[in-house]
């Protein structure tokens, strides 16, 4: 059977872990979005008065802060769903060892996991846009569907990288450095708040290097209108390259982890 098929063997489980905990995540998911909005964008945003030129082109602080909360949205829900329920997987409940007592392969096992983060993110980005779009953020239309698609990516890139690491670490001592050292610098310094150039030049030079950077420039991008392609490429073709070196590190530290 073909690596797809065998990876949507496992959906029914996925679907009944997602139906017994759908609930704990209604107040992340609706709420928070919408909290993010009013805070930073709508409340903090009436202190900012800067001119467009200053503001990436957003013609208000709403509007170049909104495309970055998104990114960083999905950022933080990915690396959180690639942590704690990937060591339970592997440590506490111990699912994925007896997925592997099945046909199924790490490749398999990985793809099926994965794929759930997947639709976390696409719920979660669908809310946020539809959070943001009656606040007049999006130029169009197909803006607001190409800031959605690119904030998945974004969370994909970001979170497979993390499920690489997760599927190998013997415990849970170490996710507190992702978050304080990976997580939160990426949300306040790489541009979702503020432009990076107004950071020193090797501090811009380091935030330009961020996997969330590039997410929340092509995100901005499309949001606005102001697509640039030379820049929206380099930032796609990282996110991309991201997201499948670190899928086949994935799955070797997964298949290596099953076989003790």
């Amino acid at each position: 059977m073909s690596t797809w098929s065998m990876a949507l063997r496992q959906s029914d489980y996925y679907w009944t872990l997602y139906r017994r905990t759908w609930k704990g995540s209604v107040f992340s998911s609706f709420l928070t979005p919408l909290l993010y909005v009013l805070a930073m964008g709508v409340l903090l945003g009436g202190f900012v008065e800067a001119d467009p030129s200053r503001l990436e082109g957003a013609p208000s602080y709403l509007a170049f802060v909104a495309p970055g909360l998104l990114a960083a949205q999905t950022m933080q829900t990915a690396v959180f769903e690639t942590t704690y329920p990937v060591l339970s997987a592997t440590k506490w409940q111990r699912v994925y060892f007896g997925m592997n007592a099945t046909p199924l392969r790490a490749l398999d096992i990985a793809n099926a996991a994965l794929g759930f983060v997947l639709l976390r993110l696409v719920l979660i980005a669908i809310v946020f846009v539809a959070v943001l779009a009656p606040f007049g953020v999006f130029v169009s239309v197909p803006a607001a569907i190409g800031a959605l698609l690119v904030s998945i990516l974004v969370g994909a890139a970001i979170g497979m990288p993390v499920y690489a690491y997760a599927v190998g670490v013997p415990n849970e001592s170490s996710f507190s450095l992702i978050f304080r050292l990976g997580v939160i610098p990426q949300f306040l310094f790489s541009g979702a708040f503020f432009p990076i150039s107004n950071l020193s030049p090797a501090l811009e030079w380091l935030a330009r290097l961020t996997p969330l950077y590039q997410g929340v420039d092509l995100t901005r991008m499309l949001s606005l209108g102001t697509w640039h392609t030379g820049p929206a490429l380099v930032h796609l073709a990282y996110l991309l390259v991201l997201l499948v070196v670190f899928h086949r590190v994935a799955v070797r530290r997964l298949a290596k982890r099953l076989a003790f």
